[in-house]
């Protein structure tokens, strides 16, 4: 009981991880159109700006704050110098255009870091373990938790409550509308493209102390994020929230009895959504 209590546990910080991730996926691609294969890379990109960040200052707050910061300029870099470009362009070329951004982003990383696995350590405030009843849990792992729902609770106040978040949905649903009523979509663009390289860089941060770094880790970040995308429905917020939160908790429940097929059962539960719910489980029908 305590080992599925744990897993439990496990899968809820990871799938709100997922969830942090997959909301600046969701938002790009719902927003702009955008399928962004170098949403991995600003995951790493983050991670390894925290990593120095912490290396530097021994602040993991620092940390935090300089991996959002880098992923936030390197994002904005990547949309006004050349994903503009790509607005109008088929979906294939957008998708070689972000794949190669990603592959010189984690190739720079690599050069600059070598190929090795580095660790951030647990911040001081971070150390130790939790009781909850019989269950011994480590205390970051719960911190970890905390504050990706308080950063989901933020990001949901944005988007749900402001008027910024009320111009990035009604783009989500029809940009075209909201040009011809006189709003600077291209700059809310670019305003949204940084918002989601952000939270990809956000969420290396604070994971970073949980995992090893790795210039490839953003891959399985990337392929996770894009189910969690797929279940949830592409462009809802909630759903990017529900889905990382199931597939969160399939990966984590199913590593009990066999760590080789969790991300197969990741899959195979994406297929059935795809089979009998195509749109995602929030997400709405009709949506290209």
């Amino acid at each position: 009981m305590s080992l599925f209590l744990s897993q439990l546990f496990n899968g809820l910080a990871t799938g709100l991880l997922l969830a942090l991730i997959s909301t600046g996926l969701t938002i790009i691609y719902g927003t702009l159109g955008v399928v962004n294969f170098a949403h991995g890379a600003l995951f790493v990109v983050g991670a390894y700006a925290g990593f120095t960040a912490y290396g530097l200052t021994e602040s993991f707050v620092v940390a935090i704050a300089a991996g959002s910061l880098v992923a936030l300029v390197v994002g904005l870099i990547i949309e006004r110098g050349l994903m503009r470009q790509y607005y109008g362009r088929p979906p294939e070329d957008q998708i070689l255009v972000t794949f190669g951004i990603g592959i010189i982003l984690v190739e720079l990383v690599r050069s600059i870091y070598g190929g090795i696995s580095l660790s951030v350590p647990t911040p001081e405030w971070g150390q130790g373990i939790a009781h909850i009843g019989s269950l011994i849990y480590p205390l970051y792992r719960l911190q970890a938790l905390g504050i990706a729902v308080a950063t989901l609770g933020v990001l949901y106040y944005v988007l749900y409550r402001t008027s910024l978040g009320l111009i990035v949905r009604a783009g989500i649903e029809d940009a075209q509308m909201v040009n011809a009523l006189g709003i600077n979509v291209k700059r809310t663009f670019l305003l949204v493209f940084g918002i989601g390289a952000m939270a990809a860089g956000y969420a290396g941060v604070i994971d970073s102390p949980i995992v090893t770094l790795s210039p490839d880790m953003g891959h399985r970040v990337l392929v996770d994020s894009f189910v969690v995308v797929v279940i949830g429905g592409v462009g809802s917020f909630p759903g990017a929230i529900v889905g990382g939160i199931i597939a969160g908790q399939i990966l984590s429940l199913t590593s009990m009895f066999s760590p080789a097929y969790s991300h197969v059962m990741l899959f195979v539960v994406m297929a059935l959504v795809l089979i009998f719910r195509p749109q995602g489980l929030m997400g709405q029908e009709g949506r290209e």
